[in-house]
């Protein structure tokens, strides 16, 4: 954790209900909570540890936030990079772990469905996840995670030939739109932007994007592309972060 300070500028248990869809008859389900429990690895447990530097850098970007997710307009953020290796991911979790430590409900969706990594961090499956229930037209398994019972985590599922075009059909939308019923807020880890298109579906989906990119590492060139492409999607931008590693 040490040297990893980003700068900011702008359980329950198997017997829960998860929030599903169907896509043919656009109709709400109820599904069971995956029994197998998520725990955060302890790299980015710490949004309670007021003695680390990082920590209370994510808490300073999480009352920036506040403000604009709490809206209902703000209720998804998509959190995306230029490039690979910018701290993304990482960034992903520790957002929606800051948020559900205050008791608002957060859920966490990895949609990098080119190389997911969320799985990683917290111990699960990778699938099924949100490749087959975006293939399927049901709701993709939502893992309980230990010690925060606000949060859930949605892995990213299988690897898939199409991934861009599945993101880009109503059904992630319409499947965004019902967790907007359960959860206060959606965080969206994406793939990197300049690499694929898939990251502009996604913030056109969610409506406001955070994004990070690292110190001596990302081009500027990479960051007008990315801010040009969500631009073009429709996606406010509600913060920027630049990592230091």
């Amino acid at each position: 954790m040490s040297g990893q300070h980003p700068e900011t500028t702008s359980s329950r248990d198997a017997h829960d209900e998860r929030v599903g869809f169907d896509a043919q008859h656009m109709g709400v389900v109820q599904i069971p909570v995956m029994s197998q429990v998520a725990r955060a690895d302890r790299r980015i447990f710490f949004a309670e540890d007021s003695k680390d530097p990082r920590a209370e850098r994510i808490r300073e970007l999480r009352t920036r936030l506040a403000v604009p997710i709490g809206s209902e307009q703000r209720s998804a953020i998509a959190i995306t990079s230029p490039g690979a290796g910018e701290g993304r991911t990482r960034l992903a979790a520790e957002v929606a772990i800051s948020f559900a430590q205050l008791g608002r409900s957060t859920l966490l969706v990895d949609a990098d469905l080119r190389r997911p990594q969320l799985h990683l961090l917290f111990g699960v499956r990778s699938g099924p996840g949100l490749s087959q229930g975006l293939e399927r037209g049901t709701g993709p398994h939502l893992y309980a995670v230990g010690d925060i019972p606000a949060l859930r985590l949605v892995t990213a599922g299988s690897s898939l030939r199409n991934p861009t075009d599945l993101l880009s059909q109503d059904s992630f939308k319409l499947m965004v739109d019902e967790w907007h019923k359960t959860f206060e807020l959606v965080v969206i880890d994406t793939p990197p932007m300049i690499q694929y298109a898939d990251a502009q579906a996604i913030a056109a989906v969610a409506g406001s994007a955070l994004t990070v990119s690292r110190a001596n590492h990302t081009p500027f060139a990479g960051i007008e592309h990315m801010l040009r492409q969500l631009l073009a999607a429709g996606s406010d931008v509600a913060g920027t972060v630049i990592s230091h590693f």
